[in-house]
């Protein structure tokens, strides 16, 4: 618990104090022969407080949600570029996936081209080999991406037999007319708007730079 959420005591606190300070108030009530008015007043500002503690810390857990929880991806790290390509677009592929996957949630990524793999990096899947499923034809065909926030609730997630088998959530994110870049996460809705946008960004610019290549590559 404490290595997904540091401040799960912060959390717990306020309620675990309004909870006891009530239980002793009450004891306290209870222990009393005779009570004064004086003491009823304390006894009324306590529970105030105790009730006032209590609510905060439920607000605490709607407000501060549980980051969610990460697993380590099954497979080896590796980088893999094919082979036939051009050496300074190779250059700008390792410069482009190094920036996803320490700027981003991004722990494997997949660029898949005209019907072929340019290139694997991070924690590998089994599969080389990319067959486009339902979800990647239609970001192919829409050239719009795809958020997938927690991949285990699609059924469609078969289709990412290339990834890591137990990834938690998958952007795929067109590139150009003719490909798409598959990222994924190790935790679900693990992704933030400014994750999204430099996801678009390298996409687009990946993309410009391979339409203009003459790509002579095989699967």
């Amino acid at each position: 618990m404490t290595s997904s959420d540091p401040n799960w005591f912060l959390r717990l606190l306020p309620l675990v104090v309004g909870g006891i300070g009530g239980t002793l108030l009450l004891i306290n009530r209870l222990s009393t022969a005779s009570l004064t008015s004086s003491q009823a007043r304390s006894d009324a500002l306590g529970i105030f407080l105790s009730a006032m503690l209590i609510l905060v810390g439920l607000l605490w857990q709607r407000v501060q949600p549980r980051p969610p929880e990460a697993v380590e991806l099954i497979g080896e790290e590796g980088f893999e570029l094919a082979e036939q390509l051009p050496e300074e677009v190779k250059t700008e592929l390792a410069w482009a996936s190094h920036l996803l996957l320490t700027n981003t949630a991004t722990r494997s990524l997949v660029l898949y081209y005209r019907g072929n793999v340019l290139l694997r990096r991070g924690i590998l899947g089994k599969n080389p080999n990319v067959e486009p499923g339902t979800i990647l034809n239609q970001v192919l065909q829409k050239q719009k991406p795809v958020y997938l926030v927690n991949l285990k609730l699609y059924p469609g997630r078969v289709e990412f037999d290339y990834l890591p088998k137990n990834t938690q959530a998958v952007i795929c994110q067109p590139v150009g007319k003719e490909g798409a870049l598959i990222l994924a996460a190790n935790a679900p809705r693990s992704y933030t708007k400014q994750d999204e946008n430099w996801v678009e960004g390298i996409a687009d610019k990946l993309g410009y730079t391979l339409s203009k290549t003459e790509l002579s590559v095989e699967n």
